[in-house]
């Protein structure tokens, strides 16, 4: 399937998939089929399909219900989440990385230009946090 939405293509066919949902059959009325890509750009949307009764119907036009299909562009976030909830764990791993356990520190190093440095530093010492604390706070925010 392939949609312009708000100004950008979204192309099933040239997406690399991250991982399939769906429940029931194609001929039941409560089909879904959702689909999870990510383009080249590095944005995601989902691909879903399903039944009369389904979020995907669409109106005939006659008071009438059919199948239908549409493409729904996803944040990083959303995608993460819709990921988290309807793949398997080494699915979800592969693209978007081991979760670890809630509480478990991950040690990283990072370069900073020498003013980003002292601005962050500035910033952990007037809110009274660790330097720690305060870069996990302004990811958590941003």
């Amino acid at each position: 399937m392939k949609r312009i939405i708000s100004g950008k293509l979204y192309d099933t066919d040239k997406a690399a998939s991250i991982g399939v949902w769906w429940n029931g059959t194609p001929r039941d009325f409560d089909y879904v089929r959702e689909e999870l890509f990510k383009k080249r750009t590095g944005e995601y949307f989902l691909h879903g399909e399903g039944g009369a009764r389904s979020r995907y119907a669409m109106s005939r036009g006659d008071n009438g219900w059919s199948g239908g299909e549409k493409i729904i562009p996803m944040s990083y976030k959303k995608a993460a989440e819709w990921a988290a909830e309807n793949l398997e764990a080494e699915d979800f791993e592969k693209e978007f990385g081991a979760i670890s356990d809630e509480g478990e520190d991950v040690l990283i190093s990072v370069s900073l230009p020498a003013g980003t440095n002292t601005k962050l530093r500035r910033m952990a010492a007037e809110s009274g946090i660790s330097l720690t604390a305060m870069i996990a706070k302004l990811i958590e925010e941003a």
